[in-house]
């Protein structure tokens, strides 16, 4: 491995003013799971690494704040994450999501932060706090932004942050009573990512769905939101017919990206399974998360 230089500054605000916008070999290091494993691999040979285990305490906290939302500092773990008391009583879907992502050993190191700014399109977290309408505050040189984590991705392993931009951390609005669900299709083995994940969210009045959000992850290059799917949803009784139309609209409207987990044709057929029975979950249970 290349030699390179190491800093720990001790503010988040210093971190990012130690980022060069034109330099792409520097960059910073939280829990390292990915950045290692490309450092290993020669993908990425760093010049400077900037670690951030020194920063201040809050941006590792989780708490419920005075609008009722939860914030989530970035360099909290996903190990924090799911044993946080506050989180699992605001959305248990995340907590539950948390039990089948990766293994322990990852989430004892990984952030929430990274998680998030990897971009890798197979991941758990991002579709779920779509789906929870989550927002992301970032940090840069020109000054602080919030945006809707569905906003954040803007293709395959790409994000909108700039060169010398942070994720500082992640905000979920309250949800009262609303249900939600993740399932994911994966071969249940520890170091597997799924080849399709479902996300969603809605309020239950009456068995009628109100302002239903489906995301798709895995299949696509990006996590997205089946919207006409959610249209087709929305203000509609929920029985067995609907949710296989559901299944089908959110299937036949979302562009597939095959691997080696499986074809574009294969998650197709997935997205319509799981869209089913993520919607059924949430309906059934209120807020859920399982491996199938």
């Amino acid at each position: 491995m290349k030699p390179f230089e190491f800093e720990a500054p001790e503010s988040l605000k210093a971190a990012v003013e130690r980022l060069n916008r034109e330099d792409p070999s520097v960059r910073v290091i939280a829990g390292g799971t990915a950045l290692m494993v490309m450092m290993k691999a020669g993908v990425f040979r760093p010049s400077r690494l900037i670690s951030l285990h020194a920063i201040e305490e809050r941006f590792s906290s989780i708490e419920q704040l005075s609008d009722g939302s939860l914030r989530i500092g970035a360099m909290a773990t996903l190990a924090d994450m799911e044993h946080s008391n506050d989180l699992a009583r605001f959305a248990p879907v995340v907590r539950k999501t948390l039990k089948t992502l990766s293994n322990v050993r990852v989430r004892n190191v990984a952030t929430i932060g990274g998680h998030l700014a990897h971009a890798d399109p197979h991941m758990d977290l991002p579709p779920v706090l779509i789906a929870l309408d989550a927002d992301v505050r970032l940090i840069g040189r020109g000054g602080e932004r919030r945006i809707p984590v569905q906003d954040l991705y803007a293709g395959y392993y790409e994000t909108v942050l700039a060169p010398d931009e942070l994720i500082s951390e992640v905000l979920i609005p309250p949800h009262l009573q609303r249900r939600s669900a993740y399932v994911k299709c994966s071969t249940r083995a520890a170091h597997d990512w799924p080849a399709v994940g479902i996300a969603v969210s809605l309020d239950v009045a009456n068995n009628v769905a109100r302002d239903p959000r489906i995301v798709v992850g895995a299949a696509t290059e990006r996590p997205l939101r089946a919207t006409a799917a959610e249209a087709a949803l929305s203000g509609h009784p929920i029985d067995a017919d609907i949710l296989h139309r559901i299944g089908a609209a959110a299937a036949d409207t979302i562009e597939c990206v095959g691997d080696a987990r499986g074809s574009a044709p294969y998650k197709k057929q997935l997205i319509g399974i799981y869209v089913k029975r993520a919607l059924a979950a949430a309906v059934a249970g209120g807020a859920g998360a399982s491996d199938q």
